[in-house]
């Protein structure tokens, strides 16, 4: 089965077409700005890597017409950080950028596309109550707009053309080699930074709860929503947790310090993002447990321990 990852060599997708080729997928197109031997590493050689960019309908078009894939992963995307700084480059990658995909699926007749959401599509105004997949969605932030925007593209082309568009909605994805900015990206920076030797200083409060998942489990999730039998999707975008109880910055940097004893963690709240602190997000990804069987993988301690190891430590 031919299958195509947009943003293929970027933080969720590498660890998916790993994932792919694991379960015995040969046939994997990653597709990257970047997707150089060296972004690519253990990779480089398995997966056929093309060079473009998701907001160029030209490129997109010209991929999925060479490789004809059966399933697309659409994880190509501009992060919460830079969408801000630059809402006209947002639309583009993340809202155009989606509906190239949706639109060259539709062309030549990809079965299945799945789009990579987040929970940054419900905003920091939704209230101290879990989340659920029926919240109101009103982001606050320019990144969740477009993924909003891009999860109701997706309904349409599946009401409209029957394409088979299923959405993930990640919390805060953690692991390695995390480099773009992110208002939550503390949560994979302390373990890094610690793992390093370095000290690090948390940018929200203590309080501050944001609900993780752990890189792999993320590219767990991903694959097994797009395995699931099309009848037991009825959600169609679905939010995922990992950890529970969700922990806050403060039970994050104890849980860091007792893999890590040395580690330097300290706390001092950056006034120009407000927003975060204190905030006490929780999910309820029922809909993903009963439609599709979801289910966390990962323990707080066994995502520390992990992403520890993969550092060397």
């Amino acid at each position: 089965m031919a299958t195509l990852i947009t943003g293929g060599a970027g933080f969720v997708g590498l660890e998916v077409a790993r994932q792919l080729l694991e379960g015995g997928e040969a046939d994997i197109t990653v597709f990257s700005r970047n997707p150089s031997p060296a972004r690519l590493g253990d990779l480089a050689g398995r997966v056929n890597a093309v060079a473009g960019d998701v907001g160029n309908f030209s490129h997109v078009l010209d991929v999925v017409r060479a490789t004809r894939p059966e399933v697309i992963y659409h994880l190509g995307a501009m992060l919460s950080v830079p969408s801000d700084a630059d809402p006209a480059s947002a639309i583009q990658t993340n809202a155009m950028g989606t509906f190239y995909v949706l639109e060259a699926a539709r062309l030549f007749e990809a079965r299945q596309v799945i789009f990579s959401s987040s929970i940054g599509t419900y905003g920091y105004d939704a209230g101290a109550e879990a989340l659920t997949d029926t919240t109101l969605q009103r982001p606050t932030l320019f990144y969740g707009a477009t993924k909003v925007f891009g999860e109701h593209m997706g309904l349409v082309y599946k009401r409209k053309y029957g394409l088979d568009f299923r959405g993930i909605r990640y919390p805060s994805v953690i692991g390695p080699g995390v480099t773009t900015p992110g208002i939550v990206q503390y949560t994979s920076w302390m373990i890094e930074e610690s793992a390093k030797g370095n000290p690090f200083t948390v940018w929200t409060t203590l309080d501050t709860r944001v609900p993780v998942m752990y890189i792999t489990e993320a590219a767990t999730a991903t694959v097994r929503l797009a395995e699931a039998p099309l009848e037991a999707i009825e959600m169609v975008n679905y939010l995922v947790d990992g950890a529970k109880p969700t922990p806050t910055a403060g039970e994050l940097a104890e849980a860091v310090r007792a893999r890590l004893p040395d580690a330097r963690i300290d706390f001092v709240p950056d006034p120009a993002r407000q927003i975060l602190h204190g905030r006490s997000q929780t999910l309820d990804d029922i809909c993903a447990r009963r439609e599709w069987g979801w289910q966390p993988t990962h323990s707080l301690e066994r995502m520390i321990d992990e992403f520890v190891t993969a550092m060397g430590r």
